[in-house]
């Protein structure tokens, strides 16, 4: 029985409610890292595992859930998730240890991991009518920019009253309600129970891109033989992955999806839009708090332009699909980003009215693509293999938001400690980041303004490299995903394809 319009739109606020809690937890202790960080003595090893246990071991598990919701049914692995994210947020607020709060990030991450294939699979079953679900795939991944975005400003205006805790604790009560709402409202997808879901692939998917992540952090800091263990483990993992999958008579991920080059365009264009958008979140708000003073808050206001360019291109996007066809939404959204990238390159330190602009069009471009991106990828696999697309997609988003945060991160740094020019009587370790130099500036006289120069104008050359560097993968992103969808108009921008076997 088709579900009533009312009905779909409200499921579709509860799914995306699920996913703005994961997008927030991305980012959302950005902010709040430096107070948590001095609460619990966390070393800066620590501190960074605080961040990146989760989005490590998220990335690691997406594509099991995926194929584990098209086992059990969707609905009860949205639920599943939810409780698993509510109770590890409720440990995440009240941990007394940097080990306790690692550990309570990773389980928030299994919790997100069997959530996020969901909240699309759900979506893709619900809304029948093909306009209506190009809207709400629309809705749906604008949600996750916007949630990114949000993180650092929560963050912020929860940091002006609460303590550090409150940032996990704001998503229990958001959860309770998605629970409730969640049982009256989702559909009762049968589950397919001739499916066998594979834990040994599950393991190797997870070995493989936990590797692969730990490879690329630990090689952009400094090579370690961590990082030689790492490349190892994934390469073994990968092999031994894709070569199960072709014994198995139930994958937990079928290659032959691949072949749909509108699926494989619409992978690419969501790891593309994400790499920049966390690139760019993450060097602009640093650049702005340590050398303009802007506080966290302001900081978090700041890139949300982004989002604010971002909202309705994505809703526009889903809307006209059916009329112009992947193409120039995909292609097109990210030929228009690149002019608001290249309007920040030349502007971030000079005009911040233009700056502006250019956050904007960035993030317009942007909302078109990701938006569409997510109908490419559900739109051409058959809904048996819904929950693996959803996978699939996930994956690609994560993954590109960690290499952004692991490879551009480590870029900034290395750029600025290899171009700065300490003053001389300062000690080396200002050269170690710009937050040491700002440290030993402090109370300087002379010295400390000449250090704060210097370290300024590093870190400023180090910005505009690593945007020449995000302009340049957004035009690559416009390139590659202009040939895969040449042959893609309107006809063909909602095809249901069937995968052969």
């Amino acid at each position: 029985m088709t579900m009533s319009s009312n009905r779909r739109w409200v499921l579709l606020a509860t799914v995306s409610a699920g996913l703005l809690l994961i997008a927030l937890d991305n980012s959302i202790l950005y902010t709040a890292l430096p107070t948590l960080v001095t609460d619990l003595g966390a070393s800066s090893s620590q501190s960074l595992w605080i961040i990146n246990a989760y989005p490590v071991v998220m990335a690691g598990l997406l594509l099991g859930a995926g194929t584990l919701g098209d086992r059990v049914g969707h609905r009860k692995m949205f639920l599943i998730g939810l409780v698993i994210f509510g109770l590890a947020s409720i440990l995440a607020a009240f941990s007394p240890t940097p080990e306790v709060l690692i550990a309570a990030r990773a389980i928030l991450a299994v919790g997100a991991a069997a959530m996020m294939p969901a909240t699309l699979a759900l979506i893709r079953i619900t809304f029948e009518d093909e306009r209506e679900r190009n809207v709400a795939v629309a809705i749906w991944g604008t949600i996750a920019v916007v949630g990114m975005a949000l993180g650092p400003i929560v963050s912020g205006l929860l940091l002006l009253s609460f303590p550090w805790g409150a940032v996990f604790l704001i998503n229990v009560p958001v959860v309770i309600l998605a629970v409730i709402a969640t049982m009256i409202l989702a559909p009762k997808n049968d589950p397919d129970r001739s499916k066998s879901w594979d834990l040994i692939s599950s393991v190797f998917a997870l070995v493989t891109l936990v590797g692969l992540v730990i490879a690329i952090k630990e090689v952009a800091r400094q090579p370690s033989p961590l990082v030689i263990i790492a490349v190892v483990a994934s390469v073994a993992g990968g092999w031994a992955f894709v070569h199960r999958q072709g014994r198995l008579e139930h994958p937990l991920l079928d290659f032959k999806i691949f072949r749909n080059p509108a699926f494989t365009a619409g992978v690419f264009a969501a790891g593309v839009a994400m790499f920049a958008v966390a690139g760019i979140q993450l060097i602009t708000t640093q650049r702005f708090q340590l050398i303009e003073g802007f506080t966290p808050l302001e900081a978090g206001l700041l890139v949300a332009a982004v989002a604010a360019g971002t909202l309705p291109t994505a809703i526009l996007g889903g809307s006209i699909l059916w009329k112009v066809g992947l193409l120039p939404l995909i292609a097109g959204g990210f030929a228009l980003s690149v002019p608001g990238a290249v309007l920040v390159l030349f502007n971030f330190d000079s005009n911040f009215g233009m700056l502006i602009a250019g956050l904007v069009l960035t993030g317009a471009g942007l909302g078109a693509a990701m938006s569409v991106a997510s109908t490419a990828i559900i739109g051409n696999v058959p809904v048996s293999r819904a929950g693996m697309a959803s996978s699939v997609e996930e994956v690609s988003y994560e993954f590109g938001g960690l290499t952004a945060v692991a490879v551009l991160g480590s870029m900034l740094s290395a750029i600025y400690t290899a171009t700065i020019n300490v003053p001389a009587g300062i000690p080396g370790t200002a050269a170690e980041s710009l937050d040491s130099a700002l440290a030993l500036a402090h109370d300087r006289g002379e010295a400390g303004s000449e250090l704060f120069s210097a370290a300024s104008q590093a870190f400023d050359g180090a910005y505009f490299t690593v945007m020449i560097v995000i302009v340049a993968v957004l035009a690559v992103g416009a390139i590659l995903t202009g040939f895969l969808l040449r042959h893609n108009g309107p006809a063909t921008a909602q095809t249901d394809a069937v995968v052969s076997h």
